[in-house]
């Protein structure tokens, strides 16, 4: 259950398919960026591949010498492209690979259009998705709900992406589904509708334990993308962003030119590799220790290069110093420029609230240290807005709620009204009426004493209480507790015994706080396998875009005390 390997192999069996010579990788934009984040351009070169280009491109030029490798999504658009393209071939041979199912009647256009029989070869290759880590996969989709329904473009997209990951882990799972949530009931029918029509194409070997795919929403927590981070991968996206696992340094004060865009890929660096799940603490002691042993590394200024034997040492050393020095550089800019925004915004003092918000239920003590941290003038517009949405969603429904008041001092503030409408869109979005989870009380004297224990372990851990819903939910899954009321199967047969592989998929978007509770519950449950997906990786930039997407725009501060609507939960 390895989504970046999956995809990796594919992309090999492309290149090993279309023998030796000279080659040209002809993708789309979502096929482009699906191969970058398993392949390094150099590792691509070294396999004879010397030309990437877009099949949209419009200046092309014909390239006889070459053979194309065509990697594409199966639209609409790329066969029409590609049947252009067969009329008039610029290349010597095709070797076409489509990243899902192709329909019959595409392929037959694309034979007709081959006059020049120049097409060796047509296969479906399942890479319609993002693998961002190898238990991670994501679809980039933003904004694929309208209010509670799917947007009919977004729902046919998601349900492409999700049956080919199924296909490339080769899985056929019993689906599981959010009660609570339509979306996800109906994302659970496309998906078995497809399972049934291509069962030929689903037909693995059977497992002891069937497969299962859990479909979730993310109204049903919208506290976890909300929050600042402290883990390294996360807190990259949170405070600088990362698309198609590349960083945008531009706007980084006084950044050098090679250092602009930077990619943080597990895959092709250790260091990232062995700190990405680390707390900032760690990291920076990390970032220090691989400082030390580059300079150590380094060659001697005046190293005496007398014999051959010395000469040979140094040039064999060089590409290996090279990429130390590559790798430093990088990570010391990129914690270099969490440091300065964790200063300049307050962070510490913003997270340590926004930690009592989603983990404590002490309402005085929350309003006093939110209407504090209100009146600090090095609060950013998105921390104190982030705060406010944090007590409106936890405190939506008490009685001397202080809501109004909070939205008051944001108006005083004069930051945009955008982040004010906000703040009622973000309860309407994930508030009390909508979850069909109870997300914020512990739900048994387990649950209590665990948070008590964790409370007593010390300081350090007072930036990271929060745990996500999904762990939760998680955990109950794989201990056969999930209740059947609350998540049931799609079809009449359920699992008798404890799933082992795991598909948990988030329609609205995952978060990496939730992809490192996968990783450790991964670690400390052997013979479980989970794979988390969304239908796109969310900080709380994005998922406020989702928010506004759906079509919640917010009313005034009394919308959150509108009385709950009756249920089916």
């Amino acid at each position: 259950m390895n989504a970046v390997l999956a995809v990796r192999q594919y992309v090999s069996k492309m290149i090993e398919d279309s023998g030796p010579g000279m080659k040209v990788l002809l993708m789309d934009r979502e096929t482009t960026g699906a191969v970058s984040v398993v392949y390094t351009q150099s590792e691509i070169l070294q396999r004879e591949v010397y030309l990437f280009e877009r099949l949209d491109s419009p200046n092309r030029e014909p390239m006889k010498h070459l053979k194309a490798i065509c990697f594409l999504r199966p639209t609409k658009e790329n066969v029409e492209l590609l049947v252009q393209e067969l009329r008039r071939p610029k290349y010597s041979v095709y070797f076409i690979y489509f990243s899902n199912v192709i329909s019959k009647s595409d392929v037959k256009a694309l034979a007709e259009a081959d006059e020049q029989e120049v097409v060796a070869e047509v296969q479906e290759f399942y890479g319609d998705y993002i693998a961002v880590n190898p238990h991670v996969f994501s679809l980039n989709l933003l904004g694929c709900c309208r209010g509670r329904s799917w947007d009919p473009a977004q729902l046919t997209r998601t349900t492409q992406g999700l049956t080919a990951l199924l296909l490339s882990l080769k899985k056929c799972p019993m689906i599981r589904y959010q009660l609570s949530s339509e979306p996800a009931k109906r994302l659970a029918e496309c998906v078995k509708q497809v399972i049934t029509k291509e069962y030929e194409l689903f037909d693995f070997r059977r497992t002891e334990v069937p497969p299962l795919l859990l479909i979730l929403d993310r109204s049903d927590d919208a506290i976890t993308p909300l929050l600042n981070q402290w883990t390294y991968q996360a807190m990259v996206h949170e405070l600088l962003g990362i698309n198609n696992n590349r960083i945008d340094l531009s706007r980084v004060p006084g950044i050098s030119k090679d250092l602009r865009e930077v990619v943080l890929s597990a895959e092709n660096d250790e260091f990232y590799a062995n700190n990405m799940y680390l707390n900032f603490a760690e990291i920076g002691t990390n970032i220090k220790n691989l400082m030390e042993d580059f300079q150590r590394r380094k060659p001697k200024e005046q190293q005496k290069l007398e014999s051959i034997a010395d000469m040979k040492a140094f040039v064999e050393n060089y590409p290996q110093f090279k990429k130390m020095s590559g790798t430093v550089s990088k990570h010391v800019t990129v914690v270099g420029e969490l440091s300065r925004l964790v200063a300049e915004r307050n962070l510490l003092e913003v997270s340590e609230v926004e930690q009592e918000l989603a983990c404590q239920s002490d309402h005085s003590s929350a309003l006093q240290s939110v209407r504090r941290l209100l009146q600090s003038p090095r609060l950013s517009e998105l921390d104190a807005a982030r705060l406010v949405m944090l007590y409106a969603l936890r405190y939506e429904r008490h009685a001397s709620s202080g809501l109004p008041a909070l939205l008051e001092e944001l108006r005083a503030r004069g930051g945009s009204d955008r982040y004010r409408k906000l703040v009622s869109a973000v309860v309407e979005y994930g508030g009390k009426r909508v979850r069909g989870s109870d997300l914020f009380s512990p739900k048994d004297a387990v649950a209590i004493t665990k948070q008590f224990l964790k409370g007593l372990k010390g300081i350090e851990n007072v930036y990271t209480q929060h745990q996500p819903l999904l762990q939760e939910t998680l955990d109950q899954l794989i201990k056969g507790k999930l209740k059947d009321s609350q998540y049931p199967y799609l079809g009449p047969n359920t699992l008798r015994d404890r799933p082992q592989d795991i598909i948990v998929f988030l329609i609205g978007g995952a978060t990496y706080e939730e992809a490192l509770a996968v990783f450790n519950l991964n670690r400390s449950n052997p013979g479980v396998r989970i794979v988390l997906g969304g239908t796109t990786i969310h900080n709380t930039r994005s998922f406020l875009e989702e928010v506004t997407a759906a079509g919640f725009r917010g009313r005034s501060a009394e919308s959150s005390q509108i009385p709950p609507r009756s249920s089916r939960r």
